[in-house]
């Protein structure tokens, strides 16, 4: 009887689908490792009215992540569109709301890995990739970018960065990720895989 796979927890927040992307292809990249399973969630928009609420099960695309998936995961990918060179909004909210988990230590020596996708290749891509590592290590989690021995770093001339994998959508916000984004991506999310299963030997 095989094992139960070690969950590892794709999560990402997207308007115009570049980061979701990157997510789908991530996920790809740990489903390709035995003994891994990728959970792809993503998070609700931030309203700056305060009456409005977003319905329980979005209308399309991942569901919305729960506390108890971050909690139990083996493992985390973190995604974000670029907001001025830093997180968007929902998942900043998101992890301000992880308080109970660092205090608990639930993430503790974990690894994670994050991505992102902007509209401009000098547009604070890499801020942005640096932005969320700092709540992940303040929760004590293993940091992984991506190596320069994938090829596809040295190759791409639109996303990809050692920090973790990324998409140039272009001011009118193509979604279409190219050949070297789609490895790149893929590549991380099969080394955060592999991270996962050492890191979990007995």
């Amino acid at each position: 009887m095989n094992p139960t796979p070690l969950p590892l927890l794709v999560l990402y927040y997207s308007q115009n689908g570049g980061t979701q992307n990157l997510a789908r292809h991530i996920a790809r990249g740990i489903d390709s490792v035995a003994g891994c399973e990728a959970v792809v969630r993503t998070v609700p928009k931030v309203s700056a009215v305060c009456e409005a609420v977003e319905n329980d099960i979005p209308d399309d695309g991942a569901p919305y992540c729960t506390p108890e998936e971050l909690k139990n995961c083996a493992g985390l990918a973190l995604g974000s569109p670029v907001r001025f060179g830093n997180m968007a909004a929902a998942i900043k909210y998101f992890l301000d709301g992880t308080i109970p988990h660092w205090l608990s230590g639930h993430l503790i020596g974990k690894p994670a890995t994050v991505f992102a996708s902007g509209a401009s290749l000098h547009g604070g891509q890499e801020s942005t990739l640096l932005s969320m590592m700092l709540p992940l290590l303040h929760h004590g989690m293993i940091i992984s970018g991506i190596p320069f021995s994938e090829a596809a770093l040295n190759e791409t001339r639109s996303g990809g960065t050692p920090y973790g994998a990324s998409h140039v959508a272009g001011h009118d916000g193509n979604p279409a990720l190219t050949a070297e984004e789609e490895t790149l991506a893929f590549a991380q999310g099969q080394r955060l895989a592999r991270l996962a299963l050492q890191l979990n030997r007995p």
